[in-house]
């Protein structure tokens, strides 16, 4: 099944907690409300590395509400990539993690921002 879910950045709270020759580092909090296809919220947890050609970021949603009907909840485990050619982003339901009717959820998906900064989860997923 596919959904794609606009959000907001609720809470942004970045805490750096490194500098160096090659960038900074530091952790972020996020809390982000989800409409469309997923309705709920999540908090999220990252970490970011920043330099002048670009940046990294690996990061955790506990994403909970409703999918498509279906209520519940499950950890989006994700990554990306931002410099010169661009931004990329992928990531994975973590195993295990769904609860409530997304008990056995598996998937993949990404969390991207448009040129406007409007931010959208899509997600292709499968329930068990």
């Amino acid at each position: 099944m596919n959904a794609s879910s606009p959000f907001t950045n609720d809470r942004y709270d970045e805490e750096p907690y490194g500098d160096a020759e090659a960038g900074e580092v530091s952790r972020v909090h996020i809390s982000r409300t989800f409409s469309g296809d997923l309705a709920g919220e999540s908090t999220a947890e990252l970490l970011i590395a920043k330099s002048e050609g670009g940046g990294g970021y690996v990061g955790h949603d506990r994403i909970t509400g409703t999918l498509q009907g279906k209520s519940g909840g499950f950890v989006f485990q994700h990554t990306g990539l931002m410099g010169p050619e661009g931004v990329t982003n992928s990531g994975t339901i973590v195993p295990g993690t769904g609860t409530g009717d997304l008990a056995g959820i598996t998937g993949e998906g990404t969390m991207l921002a448009d040129d406007e900064g409007n931010h959208t989860l899509t997600l292709e997923y499968e329930l068990a």
